[in-house]
């Protein structure tokens, strides 16, 4: 027990206790801020992933659409609705 109270009567290591109570739990860099910059990061970087991949998907369908007639023309009638000037487009609607 004396020898506890003595290491409490130790400066260096009250300010050491205190400097890491301090940086542990009110400093602006604490842990639980930390945390939360960890979690915000692998949110970040999962989206950056999702948006590499869409990006590489939008250019090969770009190089497709620049490079094959026939995909630009099935690429127009589904998304745009284009027909040539004899037909005529019917729309299906799927029910719920």
């Amino acid at each position: 027990m004396k020898r506890l109270l003595g290491l409490f009567r130790n400066k260096y290591f009250v300010v050491t206790v205190a400097f890491a109570v301090w940086m542990i739990f009110f400093d602006k860099n604490d842990l639980f801020s930390q945390y939360q910059y960890h979690s915000q990061l692998s949110k970040l970087k999962h989206e950056r992933d999702f948006y590499q991949r869409e990006t590489a998907k939008v250019h090969q369908e770009l190089d497709e659409l620049t490079t094959n007639k026939e995909m630009l023309e099935k690429f127009a009638r589904e998304k745009y609705l284009m027909k040539k000037d004899n037909e005529d487009v019917f729309v299906i609607v799927k029910g719920k």
